[in-house]
């Protein structure tokens, strides 16, 4: 028999089933929240049954005091709520995934709820957001408002006027822009305005120290490059400093965030990408 026709043996049918097998069982321990992702597999953060992989750090308490059941899930979402608090009284919180990541596409859908918690600030008025490139929970100081970090701002109607979400923030950093460095706090993406209860998907794909880009439903909203620490904070110091005087940020934590007014977040999914 030629090399030719020996190619073309059927393979005997115990080979087949046990090659079934082992990729069926590959594909379960892929399938796991808890598990390290395979490279250019979509991984979910969130099992949408628990906050197991998450950790709480809300202003005044230690990390992991999840204070007044902020952070909780039901009916398969990451709920943000403060029916347990007499008065939201400056309480920023941020519920951190226990993973650091440097280069990723990451996907969040939310939609902001309810009520604004009363005492919550007037700029936080449906105002929420997903941390990137952040300091670990257990770095933070105690009264420590918000993480060092990338933030991707989200934010709601408040029927008055245009309202942009997917803006960036950055507290105790800054990027650049247009090849200009930035340090203005926060700065407009450029997407339409959304309506209370509605689901709202964004991705952001980050490239370490290099460019990120926001997208809203599909659409690129905002871009810009260099995320890094602002050597005037405080708290940003501290992370130079570990960092042996490095001031750009080729990685670090991802959380959710808590401002004051309810939201939920029934997904979080984060696809590792390849240089």
């Amino acid at each position: 028999m030629t090399a030719r026709h020996a190619a073309r043996r059927p393979v005997p049918f115990v080979t087949l089933a046990l090659a079934a097998a082992a990729a069926l069982a590959t594909g379960l321990r892929g399938a796991s929240a808890g598990d390290e992702p395979a490279k250019g597999k979509w991984i979910s953060l969130f099992d949408g049954k628990s906050l197991e992989g998450w950790t709480p750090k809300i202003k005044g308490y230690a990390a992991g005091d999840n204070y007044a059941d902020t952070f909780r899930v039901e009916d398969g979402v990451i709920k943000v709520s403060y029916d347990k608090y007499d008065k939201f009284d400056k309480k920023y919180g941020h519920l951190f995934y226990k993973t650091k990541y440097g280069k990723y596409r990451l996907r969040v859908e939310y939609r902001f709820v309810g009520q604004q918690c009363p005492g919550g600030e007037g700029w936080a008025l449906r105002n929420s957001g997903v941390m990137l490139h952040g300091q670990t929970p257990e770095s933070m100081r105690k009264d420590q408002d918000f993480p060092v970090s990338i933030e991707v701002q989200f934010l709601g109607g408040d029927g008055k006027r245009p309202r942009t979400t997917a803006n960036v923030c950055s507290p105790g950093t800054n990027i650049v822009m247009g090849g200009k460095l930035i340090t203005q706090h926060c700065n407009n993406a450029k997407s339409k305005t959304y309506t209370d209860g509605e689901w709202v998907t964004v991705e952001v794909e980050v490239h370490g120290d290099g460019a990120i880009k926001h997208y809203v439903n599909g659409d690129l909203v905002l871009e810009y490059e260099k995320p890094q620490y602002d050597p005037s904070d405080a708290d940003a110091k501290k992370l130079i400093a570990a960092n042996g005087g490095e001031k750009m940020i080729k990685e670090g934590t991802i959380s959710l965030q808590s401002e004051s007014h309810p939201i939920e977040f029934r997904k979080v999914e984060l696809l590792p990408l390849e240089e």
